[in-house]
């Protein structure tokens, strides 16, 4: 089972994307939250396998919480989740070191499968 951390301000989004994920047998999501600062908090305290973030949030952006989850939580892996990125964007995250970018509109199936990807077999 993978455990997942949800980091999306837009609240429909995050509920949605919590239930979705939630009735994947492969997938438990451990937290939702708003926004990076709680983002890092919960994956500091709970050190989930996967975090799923948004790159545009009020706050820090997505490369600033990368490297924020990553030095608060070594082993988990982000997984930057966004409506659109520009290339210089995606550079930013990638090079935060996020395992992965891809766009909300790729579908649930491909977002599955780039969190079980990004997991690398983790909580397996």
């Amino acid at each position: 089972m993978v455990r997942v951390v949800l980091v999306e301000d837009n609240r429909l989004f995050r509920e949605t994307m919590q239930l979705l994920l939630g009735l994947r047998e492969e997938l438990e999501v451990v937290a939702a939250v708003a926004g990076g600062v709680e983002g890092v908090e919960v994956c500091a305290r709970l050190a989930p396998d996967v975090a799923v973030l948004d790159y545009r949030m009020p706050g820090l952006d997505g490369a600033q919480t990368t490297r924020a989850i990553l030095q608060a939580s070594p082993a988990t892996r982000v997984i930057c989740l966004t409506a659109s990125v520009s290339a210089e964007e995606r550079e930013r995250v990638l090079a935060a070191g996020a395992a992965l970018c891809i766009t909300k509109d790729e579908g649930l199936d491909r977002i599955v499968e780039g969190i079980l990807s990004g997991a690398g077999g983790a909580g397996a």
